[in-house]
């Protein structure tokens, strides 16, 4: 089987993890309306049933979300590896039954198998690193926690709410929030000024 018919099946797995991850989605939507029927009937026993249901469901969502992303991640870096005639022998061993375990949409299974990509990676990374130097890769499997922090923040200002406001009540007086809210005031004022410049 070509490695042309992998990179496909990889980016359709993560497409499909994608599609559950809003099944799921779905599915907690539609508890949190039977947690909330039960309770303006007072049954507060099914009201706790349907609200752990919520929960699992969401949980379950990012769980496929989170491996999509890890999946896809995958594909991109198999994409440069074919591209530079790069799959390795070891890596081919890798591949047997990676069908059915993608299509099997079991989450531990799917996990092992990148691990496998990933360790092949590692490998594979110490030769391409010079050559990805030059082409300035963007398909590293790791994601600078920085951006996607000021992101977040970015978008969350842009839609006009306050990150902070995601926390728990109670823990809003630790030193973290402190220091994130601190944060979030000097973004906000780099972003305003941005905006006053343009």
């Amino acid at each position: 089987m070509s490695n042309t018919k992998h990179l496909f099946n990889l980016k359709f797995a993560a497409k499909d993890l994608q599609r559950n991850s809003k099944k799921c989605d779905k599915e907690e939507k539609v508890e949190k309306a039977k947690v909330k029927k039960a309770i303006q009937k007072g049954n507060m026993e099914v009201a706790r049933i349907h609200a752990e249901n919520a929960i699992r469901q969401k949980n379950q969502s990012v769980n496929f979300l989170r491996m999509s992303a890890r999946v896809d991640a995958v594909a991109a870096r198999v994409q440069t590896a074919v591209t530079m005639n790069q799959v390795t022998k070891s890596m081919a061993g890798v591949v047997k039954g990676m069908d059915a375990t993608l299509k099997s949409m079991n989450l531990e299974k799917i996990s092992a198998l990148m691990d496998k990509f990933e360790h092949q990676f590692e490998t594979l990374d110490v030769q391409t690193a010079q050559m990805e130097d030059t082409m300035s890769s963007t398909t590293t499997l790791t994601t600078p926690q920085n951006q996607v922090e000021s992101l977040l923040h970015e978008m969350a200002d842009e839609a006009g709410l306050d990150l902070n406001m995601e926390l728990p009540q109670g823990q809003t007086g630790s030193v973290g929030t402190s220091v994130a809210s601190a944060e979030q005031d000097e973004l906000s004022q780099r972003l305003a000024k941005l905006r006053d410049q343009m």
